[in-house]
């Protein structure tokens, strides 16, 4: 049994090592012209999505998704957040950030109202995500909270409003 555990030890020792040692010296790949291996984009969206549920408060929305108040949250979503994410119906062209912007007028998202506020309002640590919460304040986060999360069923009315172009200023 001392030797079985001797031996435990001594693996997750090296194991550590060696994982500092590769980070260490350079081994890692972080250039950003190369698709990452499916291992760290698996290991690193695991980390960040279970970082976001383990911080963000499973609070509710208090903005109501009323068809004005997805017009407002798209009108936002248009202006503020679409030039990275995408805008429904135009295809958003494969970015080099990772982890991976995700184009939301066609992925959605699998994230909960909550999280989706905690990530606009916080953002994703060296993601290119920034931290909205600075100057926005939590009424017009909650507001385009509220459009992410239907992004892809949005009622007629709602789409038509919204595909209008925009008065020149």
């Amino acid at each position: 049994m001392k030797h079985f555990l001797l031996g435990v030890v001594t693996t997750l020792l090296v194991l550590v090592i060696g994982g500092f040692l590769y980070l260490k010296l350079g081994l890692a790949e972080v250039r950003a012209d190369l698709p990452p291996p499916r291992w760290e984009t698996s290991l690193m969206t695991s980390a960040a999505h279970a970082s976001v549920r383990r911080r963000a408060p499973e609070i509710p929305n208090p903005v109501a998704p009323t068809d004005d108040n997805l017009i407002a949250g798209g009108k936002l979503y248009l202006n503020e957040c679409a030039g990275c994410h995408g805008a429904p119906g135009k295809h958003n062209e494969p970015d080099t950030l990772y982890p991976p912007i995700p184009d939301l007028p066609t992925a959605g998202t699998q994230y909960s109202e909550a999280q989706i506020f905690w990530i606009a309002k916080h953002g994703i640590r060296l993601s290119g995500m920034f931290a909205n919460g600075k100057w926005d304040s939590d009424e017009k986060l909650w507001t385009i909270t509220t459009y992410i999360t239907r992004i892809k069923s949005l009622p007629p009315r709602v789409q038509e409003e919204l595909a209008k172009p925009s008065p020149a200023k």
